[in-house]
């Protein structure tokens, strides 16, 4: 009875490692979620860049073309003025 227990303690390392967190296991881990932060963190970053400037790009171009529409109403109203003054002017 007593072999059976000693192959059984000289087996269970193992069978059955320690499963414990030691020191070494916590260091991988945060090594692990560092290297993971040094590669996603660019990335987040600078699509968070990318959406703003475009949020930006896209305000200039609303108002780029509301001001040429602007533009083309009052080339059109000061067209109509100088036909307008010069039909009065020939008039006189």
């Amino acid at each position: 009875m007593n072999d059976k227990h000693d192959i059984l303690e000289e087996t269970r390392e193992i069978i059955a490692p320690d499963e414990s967190m030691g020191p070494v296991f916590l260091r991988n881990v945060f090594v692990g979620v560092f290297l993971v932060l040094i590669v996603v963190f660019p990335k987040i970053f600078i699509n968070t860049q990318i959406y703003f400037k475009s949020r930006e790009i896209s305000t200039l171009t609303h108002e780029h073309d509301a001001l040429m529409e602007e533009n083309r109403l009052i080339k059109a109203k000061v067209e109509a003025l100088k036909y307008k003054n010069e039909i009065l002017d020939t008039q006189f």
